[in-house]
Parts: C-alpha cells; sequence; structure tokens
C-alpha cells in the first residue's frame, strides 16, 4: 500500500492520459462511425461500397497495426503525428468501425414503414435518416455502444508500446523500479482501470433503461 501511495502521482498522471485518449477517441469514433452508418445503408452504391471497405479493413486489422501505420508509416510520406493526437486517431479510427456495425444494426431494426412515411411526406433519404431513423436507431443500440466504449478503453493499453505514458505504461516502469512491488502494481493498475469501466457500465445501465421508457 505504501508503493501505491508513494507513486500516487505516477498513477494520477497516466489515469489522466487513459481517460484523455478514451473520450477523445471516443469522440472521433462515434461521429465517423455514424456517417459510415449512413453511408452503409446509403441508396448511393459508391458510399456503400467505400464504407463496406472500411470496415472490413479495420476490423480484420489489429490495432497495433493501426498505431504502427499511425506513428511510424505516416512519418515515411512527411506526414509526422506526435505519439498522443497518434493515439487517439488510431484508437478513434479503428473503433469507428465497430460503431458503425452497432449503429447500423439498429437502424436495420427500425421498422422500413418508418421510412417509407418519412418519404411519403417529402422527405429526403438524409433528412429521413437525420430526423426520424437515427434518434431511434440510437435507442436502440445503447448497450452494444457501451460495450464498444469499454473494450475501447482497454484497447488503449496499446498506446504504451508507442511512448504514451497511459495506465499500462506503469507495469514495466514500475516493475523495473521495484520488482518485488509488481502485485502492488498490478493491483494498482487495475483498480484504475476499473474506475473508468465500472461507472461506465452503470451510466450505460442507466441510459438503456432511459432509452427503453422512451421506447
Amino acid at each position: 500500500m505504501d508503493f501505491l501511495i508513494d507513486n500516487f502521482g505516477l498513477f494520477v498522471d497516466a489515469f489522466g492520459q487513459t481517460v484523455l485518449i478514451s473520450v477523445l477517441a471516443g469522440l472521433l469514433a462515434l461521429v465517423l462511425g455514424t456517417v459510415l452508418a449512413a453511408m452503409r445503408v446509403s441508396p448511393v452504391p459508391p458510399l456503400r461500397a467505400l464504407a463496406t471497405f472500411y470496415v472490413e479493413v479495420f476490423r480484420n486489422t489489429p490495432l497495433t497495426v493501426v498505431f504502427f501505420f499511425i506513428i511510424f508509416g505516416l512519418p515515411q510520406i512527411d506526414t509526422v503525428v506526435s505519439p498522443l493526437p497518434g493515439a487517439v486517431v488510431a484508437v478513434g479510427l479503428y473503433t469507428a468501425a465497430f460503431v458503425c456495425e452497432a449503429i447500423r444494426s439498429g437502424i436495420n431494426s427500425i421498422s422500413a414503414g418508418q421510412a417509407e412515411a418519412a418519404r411519403a411526406i417529402g422527405l429526403t433519404f438524409s433528412q429521413s435518416l437525420r430526423e426520424v431513423v437515427l434518434p431511434q436507431a440510437f435507442r436502440t443500440v445503447v448497450p452494444p455502444l457501451g460495450n464498444v466504449w469499454i473494450a475501447m478503453v482497454k484497447n488503449t493499453s496499446i498506446a504504451a508500446g508507442f511512448f504514451i505514458p497511459e495506465l499500462s505504461s506503469l507495469l514495466p516502469r514500475l516493475a523495473n523500479a521495484a520488482a518485488d512491488e509488481l502485485i502492488a502494481t498490478l493491483i494498482g493498475i487495475v483498480i484504475a482501470y476499473l474506475l473508468i469501466t465500472l461507472p461506465s457500465a452503470y451510466a450505460v445501465n442507466r441510459l438503456e433503461k432511459r432509452a427503453a421508457i422512451l421506447r
């Protein structure tokens, strides 16, 4: 316990880095994933094909490879990305594929009559999607989006291998400094992750109940 207290500042800084990456990458993934989901149900074939290609590529590529491309690959074409923004972009682009599929499942769960009724009153595809379909779809996909968020928070641990001082990076750092305190280090890291994921799970559960009432 004394070891954790002595290194409390390191845990706080790493915790802040993990939260920062998670929040920024989550916002990027939500916005991009929503756009991709709209493209996947679009009546325009090239848009559907482009979104499908994106989802299949990122969903079937290890996140570590995405990190390598952003951090080390882009400088080869004269586009240097510093580690922290690179981590946000890598995690966000990767997670967007899963957000897209979650939202698309919600869109497909909406009755076709809803879209037909929207078209009958003169709404365009984009208007019916924005005003009628997506608001209902989001209410049905709260649990899967919550699962994607929690998985994304844990995926940020890969950033430790790319010079970013987030929570997982503390493990080798503190283990090398005090090998006999390995268990304490592990406990501290696990608790820090739980401080993010458990409140997130609780919030998702509350949102799910509210969405059920609205439906």
